[in-house]
């Protein structure tokens, strides 16, 4: 005989005339089945794990379903917890995904407002597709992570968190322009090292999130970052992200980056408004999407002369061009090899035309301005 919760999730989720309230009913009158709907829940993330998600792409997905509000984003943070709580080891950047989550404070709901809070982001769950894995998940053998971070990074975060401390703007500017030189040679100097010593490394992958609104403007810029780091970045526009593709190394510096690239942008694009309507003109959309095309186009232009330096300079001290060129050709080769195995059939995407003079002028000048590494 077949549970409350097998009735529910049948009427549900699985057939073509679908019927939640029914469903919600049975569940609201029945608080014996309660365990076995949680057990339901963490099986439906489980399966979204083995089909290439992660916890950060579910909440991702569960805030841009405009259907869903913010108890089905705290419901889904609480059964990522629950299922991730039964392994010992996490891969790395669960790790961090999991210290992301929403807040666990939900609000009081009768038991069938709660039951059908469940069954709709149950039924978000059980629909998503499968996706691109981009590396282990739980219960997946692990490769020991080293303790800490290359120096390099640490230095980096130290020298940006003065800069951004100090009210003293020359002063940022050279402390910023010093952690710009570190981040340039990081990649350089980890490509030799492997080389030297002929570590079995391979391109791996992560995903980033590209939010509304703008998500052309932003996508563009990840991609610039990307491009300039010796990465490829795919976006998918349904999910609201971008897969990013290269050595480890690289895809540390590209989040770094991109994240700080972001903030800065936000801050200026503030800044340029402000100055707009002091003038006498009101804020638009159309001067925000021109400022941030205009924002993502110079920086991905200042990135690549950064990178183009950092390998014409040979990455360390002894280093020759001899032998970092086609130490890095041949990385180059391999992201572009893995980015086209995991994404054989990508097709261009028009950008939006910029319409707004003024938005893409401030844009350019705050891109000019904007520190080229990560927070």
């Amino acid at each position: 005989m077949s549970s409350t919760v097998d009735r529910a999730l049948a009427a549900a989720l699985y057939t073509a005339d679908a019927d939640l309230d029914t469903a919600a009913s049975l569940l609201a009158a029945d608080p014996s089945a309660d365990l076995e709907l949680a057990t339901r829940g963490r099986e439906f993330v489980r399966r979204a794990w083995e089909r290439g998600w992660q916890p950060a792409d579910v909440i991702r997905m569960a805030v841009r379903d405009e259907s869903l509000a913010p108890e089905h984003v705290r419901l889904a943070a609480r059964l990522i917890r629950e299922e991730l709580e039964r392994y010992e080891a996490l891969p790395p950047r669960w790790t961090a995904q999991l210290a992301a989550l929403p807040g666990d404070d939900p609000a009081r709901q009768d038991r069938f407002s709660a039951a059908t809070t469940t069954l709709e982001l149950y039924r978000l769950l059980a629909r998503l597709p499968a996706v691109e894995a981009v590396g282990p998940v739980p219960g997946e053998a692990l490769t020991a992570p080293v303790a800490g971070e290359p120096r390099a990074l640490a230095r980096i975060r130290a020298l940006l968190a003065k800069a951004e401390a100090t009210g003293y703007p020359p002063e940022a500017e050279a402390l910023t322009a010093k952690a710009q030189e570190l981040m340039a040679r990081h990649s350089v100097d980890e490509a030799l090292l492997a080389a030297r010593t002929h570590a079995k490394e391979a391109p791996a992958a992560c995903r980033i999130g590209v939010d509304a609104p703008y998500e052309t403007a932003k996508a563009v810029l990840l991609d610039a970052v990307a491009t300039a780091n010796r990465c490829r970045a795919v976006w998918n526009s349904a999910f609201g992200f971008s897969t990013v593709v290269g050595f480890e190394p690289d895809l540390e510096v590209v989040e770094l980056l991109y994240t700080s690239l972001l903030v800065q942008a936000d801050a200026a694009m503030t800044r340029a408004e402000a100055r707009q309507r002091a003038g006498g003109r009101k804020r638009t959309k159309t001067f925000r999407q021109s400022f941030l095309a205009a924002y993502a186009h110079r920086v991905g232009a200042r990135l690549a002369e950064v990178a183009g330096e950092a390998a014409a300079g040979g990455g360390g001290e002894g280093a020759e061009d001899a032998e970092v060129l086609p130490v890095l050709a041949a990385r180059d080769v391999a992201v572009a090899g893995r980015t086209e195995e995991m994404f054989p059939e990508t097709v261009a995407t028009r950008v939006r035309g910029v319409s707004d003079g003024a938005g893409w002028d401030e844009g350019t000048a705050a891109a000019q301005r904007a520190r080229l590494t990560g927070p």
